[in-house]
């Protein structure tokens, strides 16, 4: 009986959130590589100095990045390769590319991999809607994670067979090279890909529920053994037409950072306000996807004294586990290899969603030809007159 309650659960689960989870491991495949291929295409950035030229200091390039209309840039990351361009954001959307001897901007890829993919993401995240609609959206994409995670948890129930021998172990792991027709097909490959992608398909969805929804970022915290933070409502600060003026300049604030990491592959400054009182700099070691080769320098944006400098080792056990969630969600954190194991899951779930439609279809279809044969053989009496 419970067997059937989850089947009938499972089944009525996906044909809900089929597309919609369809659109998503679609969308993931494709994101798969998105760092390696940003990096890739970022290469004509790169240009080596010529003779005698010295790289700007982080004030310079900030001004230099006031000459891009409608562009007030909020962070600058300097990279310890010294053919790599300086990096300048305002706020998430715009990114603007400054060769670090001239402070000239580099004309922006047309046709970007970045824009396609941040257009991949959108679709990944809320159907790639803008505006007052994207909330209504994500409530979608987040419910339909949900019914994917209740997917896994539930087939890895109903895969398990109801007679345990060699013979149904193999046909439920490996291909059944004696199926002959797609009905037995789609079943096994509905088995086949479940069992090799169950693991990391559960750590990928439960990691995105954490992204959709506070309390899920909650329990993060609470199984770290934490309260967690409160977060606090920020208003988004008016662009004004000069460079915000840090007490101290930018560039002594930078090399403070170094002070901290003779290793330091990338170093992102927030740029503080007239009015902050701290300034804060990202130091990472690594590829940009390796949450425990990054470390947070935090400094009095006045004096540029440090207030508080806190190793991946140092942070709490709740934030330490609410960055890992960022990227074990891609496999980054694995490097190279989790990154190929997060896009074959995803590959799998596209197959999953096909042959577990394509069998409901099946279903129906039957129990609708049996409806029709049961109404043929048991014809209503005609009424009397």
């Amino acid at each position: 009986m419970l067997r059937k309650v989850i089947f009938w659960l499972h089944l009525c689960c996906g044909v809900t959130a089929g597309l919609v989870v369809l659109m998503m491991s679609v969308t993931g495949v494709i994101l798969t590589y998105e760092r390696q291929m940003q990096v890739w295409e970022d290469r004509s950035y790169y240009a080596a100095p010529e003779a005698g030229q010295q790289r700007m200091t982080a004030d310079q390039l900030v001004e230099s990045s006031l000459q891009a209309p409608d562009f007030q840039a909020t962070s600058i990351r300097i990279n310890s390769d010294e053919t790599a361009p300086a990096v300048l954001r305002q706020g998430r959307s715009q990114t603007l590319y400054l060769n670090p001897y001239t402070g000239v901007a580099y004309t922006p890829h047309s046709d970007s991999l970045s824009q396609f993919f941040s257009t991949v993401r959108g679709w990944h995240r809320w159907f790639n809607i803008r505006g007052d609609n994207r909330s209504s959206a994500r409530v979608v994409t987040g419910a339909a994670n949900l019914m994917f995670l209740f997917l896994v948890l539930s087939g890895i129930y109903l895969w398990l067979p109801k007679i345990f021998s060699r013979s149904t172990l193999t046909v439920r792991i490996w291909f059944n090279p004696l199926v002959d027709n797609a009905k037995a097909r789609d079943y096994n490959w509905h088995h086949v890909f479940g069992f090799w992608a169950a693991l990391p398909l559960v750590v990928i969805i439960s990691t995105a529920t954490v992204f959709n929804y506070s309390w899920a970022n909650n329990l993060v915290y609470r199984l770290a053994g934490e309260e967690p933070p409160v977060r606090i409502a920020s208003v988004a600060p008016t662009p004004s037409p000069a460079m915000p003026a840090a007490r101290v300049p930018l560039e002594d604030l930078l090399a403070s950072a170094t002070e901290y990491s003779e290793s330091w592959r990338t170093l992102e400054l927030v740029i503080p306000e007239t009015s902050a009182d701290a300034a804060t700099i990202t130091i990472d070691e690594g590829d940009g996807g390796q949450p425990h080769k990054r470390h947070v320098l935090t400094l009095d944006a006045s004096s540029g004294e440090v207030t508080n400098w806190a190793p991946f080792s140092r942070q709490s056990s709740g934030r330490q586990a609410r960055r890992w969630v960022r990227f074990l969600h891609t496999g980054e954190a694995l490097g190279l290899p989790g990154q190929t194991i997060a896009g074959l899951a995803s590959f799998a779930g596209i197959l999953m969603v096909w042959t577990g439609l394509a069998l409901a279809l099946r279903r129906f279809l039957a129990w609708r030809l049996s409806r029709r044969r049961l109404t043929r053989s048991n014809p209503r009496p005609a009424s009397a007159n």
